[in-house]
């Protein structure tokens, strides 16, 4: 017989499929758990951490960066500029640094100095002539705290070379900790560096204080356990396949503590670009944020769930296959045999006719033959020698409905009636907080990012002043390009609109009217929006350095894994960037997420601050959160908002989960059911059907219809065997018309 024809493989591949699909369902339904804490809490925990990790390292990154910028930009001004005037005019332009100094390289001896006092006994200034500089160190303080000193080289012509030095904290910058959460910054050898977010037991009551004592000794356990995960591989840290954040990250748990479990998400100092190392990501940082959650002691595991749906599966299924075995296989298999006993001349025994189907129909077909062949004179009589039964009308095609209706009994239930999770999934509390909370710190980062971006359009501006040539301003223009990659396009527009230099693309600001008043603005080219920062030149009569913010960079910074859909709105909800396909100043999707910034307190003059709502409806449960820009600089005065928002049902919560794996295993049940009864009904039922009209017919006296078999399995056999009956018969004709033509 054929290896994939036949009557057998069918069905063998069916009851295979089966039992493993029984395995998967009682695996998959049975593994998910409703534990007290929820696998999405952990997950947010880890994204939380991931976005501490990105600011953390873009706040560094960009302090050493604009640092060696304005290094350059002094050292390549035509005249000489005194310590005292770098200082200020740095002072002047960034805000970041602690503290400031310049000293002689060679003598040490210090030039000038602001903000906080530097430890300058870290840095030997006799060994770094002719050096690019130290590199960036981190440093311990006398009261106990850490910073990270950045260094650039200072050539003023005709003077000894000299060094520039900042200090910054290694706090993460513009992180939202809400009311219960803390993030700790630790180093490669599992140091806490900083924390925030738990105050001093000397801050706080007596009766408070053994609360925040053991908040800051389970901040530490959590740091000692993130140091030493943090030693992995980043690929081998995650999941195949996860992406996401480029460094290392996990999650962790902590104990219990009245009814509240402690909870910590960590992520290393990854490079924004895989293979391209920065100043940040060199120092083995890792950022730790840990927040206590409060369980639910109801909530408890059921891993009958699995056990139950992957027995009534395995009921069906065998109830489905012994159907198929005793009704459709049998049947075929003994016509096979009894043809093929026919058709060898062993006329002895009567057929055995089964009870239904096409078998029925063929056997009491076969059974006439066989009188036939006996005696020739029954030929071309129907029913002398009786007939199938009253089930022998309901064919194989009935009984493969039969079968693929048992098992949709089971598919549907799972696909429709527990399909329900929408109106019984628990979503955390603490995910809705998360949600603000993320969205909120990715506010401010967008928020740092374009502020930053105009402190550089400022600091362009002093050093080109009013006796700079254009060529020179080009050249101040393309190094500040090449430095930083936010700008599509950077120069020097007059009050009249003309453009004294430029360099990066093809300007888009309008023809023929010159520098707006404000630091930031927005324009709308046809295309996308244009966001453009400003920055007026000293001494030239309303000139301005202008900046074109590209749209990809404002974009990759609202991408942030776990927050769904971002954008970036306008104080008139217009969209100015998102993580995801949008159109230029298209309105938010939905007039509650409209509903949801004016609630900030944008719109109405209330004091702005961030929000976050579970929304549920018959479209399912949706997080949403809006944090407006808080905090002033250039975009202070803007009135731009975040808003984020996600399907609760993209969350690993366990009703979800366990929704998703029921559909699944409907979705497998279905297509093996489809499958293997698809299967049957081409290679059995509807040649079985044409053969049960070529047999009766045989019976009836055809004689001329040769029969031919269409596959090499049990019903080309049977076909084959009546082929060998019809010859027999006809030569029984031939030799009765003989005799009969003898006699007369």
């Amino acid at each position: 017989m054929s290896l994939l024809g036949g009557i057998r493989p069918p069905i063998a591949v069916f009851s295979v499929m089966l039992l493993s699909l029984v395995a998967v369902t009682a695996l998959s339904l049975g593994s998910v758990t409703k534990d007290k804490l929820s696998e999405a809490v952990l997950t947010s925990q880890q994204h939380f951490a991931e976005d501490g990790a990105i600011a953390l390292r873009a706040s560094l990154d960009e302090s050493a960066t604009d640092l060696k910028r304005s290094a350059g930009l002094f050292n390549s001004s035509a005249e000489p500029v005194s310590p005292d005037a770098v200082l200020d005019k740095i002072g002047n332009v960034y805000q970041k640094w602690r503290g400031t100094a310049i000293i002689e390289v060679g003598s040490g001896k210090l030039l000038a100095a602001r903000g906080e006092t530097l430890p300058l006994t870290v840095v030997d200034a006799s060994e770094l002539a002719g050096k690019d500089g130290p590199r960036a160190r981190m440093v311990r303080l006398a009261g106990g705290g850490t910073r990270l000193l950045t260094f650039a080289l200072l050539t003023p012509e005709g003077k000894p070379q000299q060094l520039l030095i900042a200090s910054s904290t290694l706090s993460v910058p513009g992180v939202s900790l809400g009311d219960f959460r803390a993030v700790a910054v630790i180093d490669a050898e599992g140091e806490v560096l900083s924390q925030d977010g738990i105050p001093a037991p000397e801050q706080v009551g007596e009766s408070q204080r053994a609360d925040v004592e053991a908040r800051r000794e389970q901040l530490a356990d959590f740091a000692g356990e993130a140091h030493r995960a943090a030693g992995q591989h980043p690929v081998t840290s995650k999941e195949p396949g996860s992406g996401g954040f480029a460094g290392v990250s996990g999650s962790l748990l902590g104990d219990v503590r009245g009814g509240e479990r402690s909870v910590a998400g960590y992520a290393t100092l990854a490079p924004a670009a895989p293979g391209e190392p920065t100043l940040a990501s060199s120092l083995g940082l890792t950022v730790v944020a840990a927040v206590e959650v409060g369980v639910d002691p109801t909530r408890t595991t059921e891993p009958l769930a699995g056990a139950v749906a992957a027995a009534a599966l395995l009921l069906i299924g065998a109830v489905a296959v012994g159907v198929l075995l005793g009704v459709v296989q049998r049947p075929v298999l003994r016509m096979f045999l009894e043809s093929r006993r026919l058709a060898r001349g062993d006329l002895q025994r009567p057929v055995r006719v089964p009870r239904s189907g096409e078998a029925a129909r063929i056997g009491a077909a076969l059974e006439r033959i066989r009188h036939q062949l006996l005696d020739p004179r029954d030929a071309g009589q129907p029913g002398a020698a009786g007939g199938a039964g009253p089930l022998s009308r309901i064919g194989t095609r009935a009984i493969l409905l039969v079968c693929a209706a048992l098992l949709l009994a089971w598919v549907a239930p799972i696909m429709l009636v527990l399909n329900q999770a929408d109106t019984t999934a628990v979503v955390p509390h603490q995910l809705v907080a998360d949600q603000r909370e993320r969205t909120e710190t990715l506010s401010d980062r967008v928020r740092r990012s374009l502020n930053e971006g105009h402190a550089d359009l400022t600091s362009v501006a002093t050093l080109i002043g009013d006796e700079t040539s254009p060529e020179d301003m080009t050249t101040v223009l393309e190094r500040t390009v090449f430095e930083h990659g936010r700008y599509a396009s950077l120069y020097v527009l007059a009050p009249d609109g003309s453009v004294l230099a430029r360099t990066g693309g093809k300007p888009r600001h309008p023809e023929g009217r010159g520098p707006a008043d404000v630091p930031i603005d927005v324009i709308d080219d046809g295309k996308r929006p244009v966001v453009i920062g400003y920055a007026e030149v000293p001494g030239r009569a309303g000139a301005s350095v202008v900046g074109e913010f590209r749209s990809d960079f404002l974009n990759a910074l609202v991408k942030r894994p776990g927050l769904g859909e971002v954008r970036v709105v306008d104080a008139e909800r217009r969209t100015l960037a998102g993580n995801g396909g949008f159109v230029a100043f298209a309105s938010l999707p939905g007039d509650r997420l409209d509903t949801l910034v004016v609630g900030t307190g944008q719109r109405v003059g209330l004091n702005p601050r961030p929000g976050g709502v579970l929304y549920r409806d018959g479209d399912g449960a949706e997080l949403a959160a809006a944090a407006p820009f808080v905090g002033g600089g250039a975009v202070g005065d803007l009135g731009w908002t975040v808003v984020s928002w996600q399907e609760a049902d993209h969350l690993a919560i366990p009703e979800y989960k366990l929704e998703n794996r029921t559909i699944l295993a409907g979705m497998l049940v279905l297509t093996a059911t489809i499958a293997c009864v698809g299967w049957l009904y081409i290679i059995v039922a509807r040649p079985l059907r044409e053969l049960a009209a070529q047999a009766e017919r045989l019976a009836d006296g055809d004689r001329r219809t040769v029969l031919y078999p269409r596959h090499h399995d049990e019903v080309g056999a049977v076909t084959r065997s009546l082929e060998l009956i019809r010859q027999r018969l006809l030569e029984q004709r031939r030799d009765s018309e003989a005799v009969r033509a003898g006699r007369n």
